[in-house]
């Protein structure tokens, strides 16, 4: 009978120990204390505003929790100095070029850490480095840029309203264009014009690719002066003889210049010599005279006795032929 009560006592305290064994796996299961017991190593990095950032929040990299946040220290005037206590294990993964920023787990949630960047020619970080950082913008300079945006957006609302409202009342050239229908018929009308001038214009293309097509016809004059090296040959030879003539009769005007201005040639005298004009006038107007007076003498004999029958005998010979 006394071995009954210790009997059941004992079953009692291995009931109580397995109880208490299960509260501490459960309670290193759902806080995460097992990470107490991997290794650690400490980095650095100094921030002109944390946001926020406490003691305890999570470390991520590349979407992964490596680690939380130690301690932060003021550092110089107005800096704070965040020590970060990372996963020993990670430390192949983050290079001394990476970067360190504040973000927010998930919309309106706690402030963390997120490391990201680095390359590969980087060495990999080691314990005690200082990471960089990225400034991010706080809620304050979010909202106030919000709050920016939104003066922009209300000013750009009343300018279209205006705009909107001045094209419905027909202010404006836009708005003109859209109340006056004479406005629209001139535009119609240049519209037409172009059109007109666009259609000349084809006619014009067609007319010059017909052109074109005919130098290209074999046997035309245009083709061969293009294409047949014998008549161009011909026609620069015509061209050369015709430029020989220019330069003689270009020669022959020149001499004749030349001897009209020398006074002692005919030609200079006839032109310069005012006596050897009046004589060369006298002369001509006694030949004049002296071929008058022969055809008189001509007709005199004519209608002597001894010289009619002569003349009578000559015109009816030339009447018979």
């Amino acid at each position: 009978m006394n071995d009954s009560p210790n009997k059941r006592a004992v079953m009692v305290g291995i009931f109580i120990s397995l109880g208490i064994l299960f509260l501490i796996g459960g309670i290193l299961t759902i806080g995460n204390i097992h990470g107490t017991f991997t290794k650690k190593m400490n980095v650095v990095a100094v921030f002109d505003n944390v946001n926020g950032l406490q003691a305890g929040g999570n470390v991520w990299f590349s979407g992964v929790k490596i680690g939380t946040v130690k301690k932060m220290d003021f550092f110089g005037r107005n800096e704070v100095k965040v020590t970060l206590n990372l996963n020993k294990s990670t430390q192949d993964y983050i290079r001394k070029d990476a970067k360190v920023k504040i973000s927010t787990d998930g919309l309106i949630g706690n402030k963390i850490l997120e490391i990201y960047g680095g390359t590969a020619k980087a060495e990999a970080v080691s314990e005690g480095d200082t990471l960089t950082v990225e400034k991010s913008l706080s809620t304050e300079e979010m909202m106030s840029t919000f709050q920016a945006n939104n003066k922009n957006v209300l000013e750009i609302t009343n300018d279209l309203k205006s705009i909107s409202k001045n094209l419905v009342n027909g202010n404006g050239t836009i708005g003109k264009m859209l109340k006056d229908e004479t406005i629209y018929n001139n535009i119609s009308a240049t519209t037409a014009s172009l059109q007109s001038a666009s259609n000349k214009a084809q006619k014009m293309m067609t007319a010059m690719s017909e052109f074109s097509s005919k130098l290209n016809k074999k046997g035309t004059l245009a083709n061969e002066l293009v294409t047949d090296t014998q008549v161009f040959k011909s026609v620069r030879e015509s061209v050369y003889q015709l430029n020989k003539i220019a330069d003689s009769a270009s020669a022959v005007v020149n001499n004749m210049k030349r001897a009209s201005e020398n006074t002692k040639t005919p030609v200079g005298v006839l032109l310069h010599d005012e006596q050897a004009g009046a004589n060369l006038k006298a002369t001509l107007k006694n030949l004049e005279s002296g071929s008058a007076k022969l055809d008189q003498d001509l007709e005199a004999l004519q209608h002597n006795f001894l010289f009619r029958g002569y003349f009578k005998k000559q015109a009816k010979q030339k009447e018979g032929k």
